[in-house]
């Protein structure tokens, strides 16, 4: 079994959790619409913990499966990247980052800065599970689908969405490797252009003389050489939104959200209660919840039965 092997393995293990319901935690079903309606607007912070939760079992689950043992065993990093790893006779060793993605919210807020030099081998694959509670606010956490990709598609899409010299530069980060383990640096960052208009033009002809190919992000050290003489010539901000997976146009990552938000769940589509509930429309969101959810306010007597 190789590293491809145990990636692809683990995939198909983690599509079978599609539409499973995780035992960890269950929210209450509100008493009243007043508090649904302000459930509804904070459900998504638990989307963080709840993807540490789903990390822990995801290493039990697939460590369940017979196919692994004779080769090694999966393993959680806390903190460290990836979040799973395979450990064992394979090598490369696999591994797979675990991304939690509540469906609910504006966007995958998820972020993703490695270097395309940290998946040479294409040895680590990201994992999305998109969840919802059963009752779109209320219940235990269900795994609605999955998407595996590769960790260095990821990278590419994104340094290909993002850079655009000398508008905007993705950088890789300085060489670390002789740092220990803990130090060393892998992620890339981005950098918008803040200078005068007329440095601006002066920075175009810069790249211009680059060659036909000096737009095409490389992350090689004489590639960034010349990034880093735009960067120490001219005004740049380090952008702090720079990765969101949301932003990067990864094709199969925007197949999987719109195959999510195309699902039916409690009467509407995913997109349509996403719609609803970041419209901050109150009344609408009320009638919606009543209607689909069976939420209703309860009488004193009704809630101490």
């Amino acid at each position: 079994m190789n590293t491809q092997d145990v990636i692809r393995l683990a995939t198909q293990h983690l599509g079978g959790l599609s539409g499973h319901i995780f035992d960890l935690l269950e929210i209450s079903k509100p008493v009243s619409l007043d508090s649904a309606a302000d459930i509804s607007k904070i459900i998504s912070k638990l989307s963080a913990f709840l993807g540490n939760l789903i990390e822990i079992n995801t290493v039990e689950f697939l460590n369940e499966k017979g196919d692994f043992s004779d080769f090694g065993e999966w393993e959680r990093q806390d903190p460290g990247f990836p979040d799973l790893i395979f450990r064992g006779s394979v090598q490369p060793t696999p591994g797979l980052e675990i991304k939690a993605w509540l469906p609910l919210a504006t966007e995958i807020t998820a972020r993703f800065k490695d270097s395309q030099n940290h998946f040479k081998f294409d040895q680590t694959h990201v994992a999305i599970l998109a969840w919802l509670p059963e009752k779109i606010i209320y219940g235990k956490p269900r795994i609605l689908d999955i998407c595996v990709v590769s960790g260095l598609s990821v990278a590419i899409a994104r340094d290909t969405h993002y850079h655009d010299p000398p508008d905007y530069l993705v950088l890789e980060p300085e060489d670390t490797s002789t740092r220990t383990a803990n130090l060393q640096q892998t992620n890339t960052n981005g950098h918008k252009f803040q200078g005068s208009h007329e440095e601006f033009l002066e920075a175009q002809k810069l790249v211009d003389s680059w060659g036909p190919e000096g737009r095409i992000y490389k992350p090689t050290p004489e590639y960034q050489t010349l990034l880093r003489q735009l960067l120490n010539k001219y005004k740049y901000r380090l952008d702090t939104n720079y990765p969101k997976m949301d932003r990067i146009c990864h094709p199969e990552i925007e197949k999987f959200k719109e195959n999510i938000y195309s699902l039916q769940v409690s009467g509407m589509t995913v997109g349509q209660w996403n719609k609803l509930l970041l419209s901050r429309k109150e009344s609408q969101i009320k009638s919606a919840l009543q209607k689909h959810l069976d939420i209703r306010d309860e009488s004193i007597d009704e809630l101490l039965d």
